[in-house]
């Protein structure tokens, strides 16, 4: 059993390191990938805060991304490359910040709840592995050091799901 003492404060890039560290801990040695981005996500749903979906989406074709271990509402299983925000995530493979999701071209709207999003493609050694993906019912929710944060996240994950 895994129990961390983090608390989300103004200090952001503070929470993140330390969020960084706990997820280093809950998947250092695990060669599963589906049960380290499920632990990943439970860990971002439960300290993250004003957030109603916490989870991934893996890239299993050269042009599709399908619904991994996530956190909240059931989602949509199959979202195209550059088709919403997490298709426009994995056909960029950048992150992706939309303080209205109601505004973004081609928004999948999977929960009505959510609206605000951040998504962030997770790439190992040039290849799209998949893409973690970050709802709030907020507009807003989500700024440049939850993006770094994210990124920095995905960055120690990605080799532990690269299979």
């Amino acid at each position: 059993m895994f129990e961390f003492d983090l608390a989300a404060t103004a200090d952001k890039p503070a929470f993140y390191r330390d969020l960084h560290a706990a997820l280093g801990g809950l998947t250092a040695g695990e060669p599963d990938a589906i049960a380290n981005m499920a632990n990943a996500a439970a860990l971002l749903w439960e300290y993250l805060p004003d957030i109603n979906w916490a989870g991934f989406y893996r890239a299993v074709a050269d042009d599709e991304l399908v619904l991994g271990p996530f956190q909240g509402k059931a989602a949509c299983i199959r979202i195209p490359f550059g088709q919403g925000v997490c298709g426009a995530a994995a056909a960029t493979r950048e992150v992706q910040v939309v303080a209205d999701v109601h505004a973004f071209p081609g928004h999948i709207a999977c929960d009505a709840a959510s609206a605000s999003e951040l998504v962030v493609p997770i790439v190992v050694e040039g290849r799209l592995i998949g893409v973690l993906d970050l709802d709030s019912p907020h507009p807003g929710r989500f700024d440049a050091e939850d993006a770094v944060g994210c990124a920095a996240l995905m960055a120690l994950l990605g080799p532990r799901i690269a299979g």
